[in-house]
């Protein structure tokens, strides 16, 4: 199973320890064994920290989908990966074409979303369209 991560750069620290319940059963019981993820704000950051943590112990892979390509005072950023086509996207479209990109791939999304409107909204509205497995951790209660 591939999965894919949308949220807002502001989610909460405490989302952490429910994300990394959430991708332990994932891994552990439902074959999640591939993940892309992106590299703004603060719930990428959190979703980065866990799937470094969980891939020491579990046999699963994570690449981190740059939406940028980089310049020579850019830091390299392991696992990392650039969607194809991305050259050729004007930077103002980049997320949006790299947030496509990584929907595309996915079964599964995992995202902290409070505000439908917003950009992670709106790719989790996209993502039921082409109905995909959606989960919400701002309203998830299994844990």
């Amino acid at each position: 199973m591939i999965c894919t991560f949308f949220g807002h750069r502001n989610t909460p620290a405490t989302t952490e320890k429910l994300l990394c319940k959430i991708l332990t059963d994932l891994i552990e019981h439902q074959g999640a064994d591939e993940f892309y993820v992106g590299n703004q704000g603060n719930f990428d950051a959190m979703v980065r920290r866990q799937l470094e943590i969980l891939s020491k112990e579990y046999n699963i892979t994570y690449s981190v989908v740059l939406a940028y390509l980089p310049d020579k005072n850019t830091e390299p950023v392991p696992c990392s990966v650039y969607p194809e086509g991305i050259e050729t996207v004007p930077r103002k479209f980049a997320i949006t074409y790299r947030n496509k990109w990584m929907l595309n791939k996915a079964d599964t999304v995992i995202c902290y979303v409070t505000h439908p409107s917003s950009g992670a909204g709106q790719f989790i509205e996209l993502a039921e369209k082409q109905g995909k497995r959606i989960l919400n951790l701002n309203n998830y209660r299994k844990y």
